[in-house]
């Protein structure tokens, strides 16, 4: 659970993984038809570009020698176009490349997205949402130059070398052996410090993270902020988390910055041994043609190893990116269909527990060993203190969670034996966080049933009372709705979570504290309604006030993972037990407070 907080870092204690770079590969072969002609294109821009120093190494010993101008003037327009054909080649393999990455990005955020749609709640609850939301969007934004202009590149630059290579010793075998000696010493050190790179770029990558989720929790809770005056506060949290994360990020500058300054002052040691080589060691002593050609190539030769060690510092960036994105691609998905799994055929609504038993980590049971029998068209209220179960209860039924122990059937199906699809699609579930879309009011009631019709929507909103408040808005139902249902009471967003959950007519129905911030004329109105959709459906309700389940079929009393009691209000109240003392406690705060 330290991993939800936005000054912990999220750590990465695994060694690098090379079947996340085969996961990369399998999106780039998804655009190799695109990224084959862009290497076809950059590989003849590269070999028509490296005839170039030939024709000036030919210019210098021949041409102007023998003061033959119609050669000169030959020699000029091939020279020019070699580089016109270099340039145009590069320009098109730059488009072509750009569309690629581009897609590349959108195949990999596409599959991220719909993983977290899987995911159970127990992944979002064990972390702060903003550290889920830097993976989908600015990780997935910082690898798209590597997978796409980064990988092409380093198969191009890797080609360069090879003909540059061929040239070089076509023009000088002594001067080009000296060149590519000191390729040995740009591996040993590559080889050096990429521990401490990949290293240094998890640590950027667990500051950015603890960055991002506390702007979006403070964005969040900026109502609350204001109450009690933590603006300062605030400010100053941030500043440290941002100093932290420009500390990380200057570190892991200077390391990756080493491997540049080492190849360039490589290079440069090789550029001056060619020339005291080609005047001073080598017999007969090399011509004037022949040390331009050997310096542009030793420039060229070194000057696609100085992009691959850019390549490298990129790639190595990236990783830690990479593997923050496949950690999340790679989370187990708890709730899926097991592979035998039939759809559920058309429910009845009966629904049974046979000694089930759960817990959320093994430290603490939720669920010990319960049973009970629910017939169709039951109305069943589940009451308790808080942390009994009762959440629990509704959760398994919707199979949020999997049964540890125990089973769960519904009109004698095992719910681990039936899809998801089958078995949600037949359930309306209410949740207690009444959350709202983006979107209008109407979009926002048939989100779970898109072809309802604007009359059926309107029907239910009217059984449920919310039709009222819905027509005195600017727009009705074609009102738009701030992200979150900002804009509207907490009582007005839960009355629309209801219409969007009965609109989708469910044969069995979940309310876990569907009511708790409606307040009492609304609800009384609100019961009306629930009263007649409850007809004929089987329906689950958790809720504080005792008031509300008085009418149901069956009442429930849970208490240490255990149903303590069951049966109608008045049953329980002659009983004179756990609900009895429940209620009168709560029928005294009320009279108290003038309520009754």
């Amino acid at each position: 659970m330290a991993r939800n907080k936005y000054d912990i870092d999220e750590r990465l204690d695994v060694p690098f993984s090379w079947k996340n770079l085969s996961s990369v590969m399998t999106y780039i072969g998804r655009v190799k038809g695109r990224m084959s002609v862009a290497l076809l294109l950059s590989a003849v821009g590269s070999v028509v570009g490296l005839t170039g120093p030939l024709i000036l190494q030919k210019v210098m010993d021949e041409v102007i020698p023998s003061r033959n101008m119609e050669a000169l003037v030959r020699m000029t327009i091939l020279f020019a176009l070699t580089i016109v054909v270099n340039v145009g080649f590069n320009a098109i393999r730059t488009i072509i490349v750009t569309q690629a990455g581009q897609q590349i990005i959108h195949d990999i955020r596409q599959d991220v997205f719909a993983h977290l749609q899987k995911l159970p709640f127990s992944y979002y609850d064990n972390r702060p949402h903003g550290k889920i939301l830097v993976r989908v969007i600015s990780y997935v934004n910082s690898i798209s130059d590597i997978l796409s202009n980064g990988v092409l590149n380093f198969i191009i630059e890797l080609i360069n070398i090879v003909f540059i290579a061929i040239f070089m010793f076509r023009v000088s075998m002594p001067l080009a052996s000296i060149t590519v000696a000191g390729l040995v010493f740009v591996a040993a050190f590559i080889f050096y410090i990429k521990p401490r790179q990949r290293r240094a770029w998890q640590r950027v990558s667990d500051k950015n993270s603890n960055l991002n989720a506390y702007v979006q929790e403070s964005i969040q809770g900026s109502r609350v902020t204001q109450i009690f005056d933590r603006q300062k506060k605030n400010v100053g949290i941030l500043r440290r988390l941002s100093r932290m994360r420009r500390i990380a990020w200057m570190k892991a500058i200077v390391v990756s910055n080493s491997v540049w300054v080492f190849t360039e002052s490589m290079s440069q040691i090789v550029f001056t041994l060619v020339y005291i080589a080609g005047v001073y060691l080598i017999s007969p002593m090399a011509t004037f043609g022949v040390l331009l050609a050997m310096a542009t190539y030793a420039n060229r030769f070194w000057q696609p190893l100085i992009n691959l060690a850019n390549i490298y510092n990129n790639f190595i960036n990236s990783v830690a990116y990479l593997e923050r994105i496949f950690e999340t691609i790679n989370e187990p998905v708890l709730i899926e269909d097991a592979p035998h799994a039939r759809p559920l055929p058309p429910v009845k609504g009966k629904v049974d527990f046979t000694h089930v038993s759960f817990s959320y980590d093994a430290s603490r049971p939720i669920l010990t060993d319960v049973s009970f029998s629910v017939s169709p068209g039951e109305s069943i209220a589940v009451v308790g203190p808080t942390g009994a179960g009762k959440t629990t209860i509704l959760s398994l039924i919707s199979r949020f969670y999997n049964v540890q122990e125990g089973s769960i059937c519904i009109d004698g199906h095992d719910l681990m034996d039936v899809t998801l699809e089958s078995l949600r699609s037949q359930m309306g579930i209410m949740l207690q966080d009444s959350f709202l879309f983006s979107g209008t009011i109407a979009d926002n009631i048939r989100y779970g049933r898109l072809d309802a019709s604007d009359a059926e929507v309107e029907r239910v909103a009217t059984m449920l009372q919310a039709d009222a408040f819905i027509r005195n808005l600017p727009d009705g139902y074609h009102t738009v709705v701030k992200e979150g249902g900002r804009g509207l009471s907490q009582g007005e967003r839960q009355l629309i979570a209801f219409a969007r959950t009965l609109l989708a007519d469910p044969r069995i129905l979940v309310l876990d504290e569907a009511t708790s911030s409606i307040d009492s004329r609304t609800e009384e109105l609100l019961q009306r309604g629930i009263s007649i959709l409850l007809e004929g459906r089987t329906s689950f309700i958790v809720a504080h006030r005792l008031s509300t389940v008085r009418s149901c079929t069956r009442i429930m009393y849970v208490h240490g993972g255990k149903i303590l009691e069951t049966g109608s209000h008045d049953e329980l109240m002659a009983l004179r037990g756990h609900y009895w003392r429940l209620h009168t406690v709560q029928m005294k705060e009320l009279a108290a407070h003038g309520k009754i």
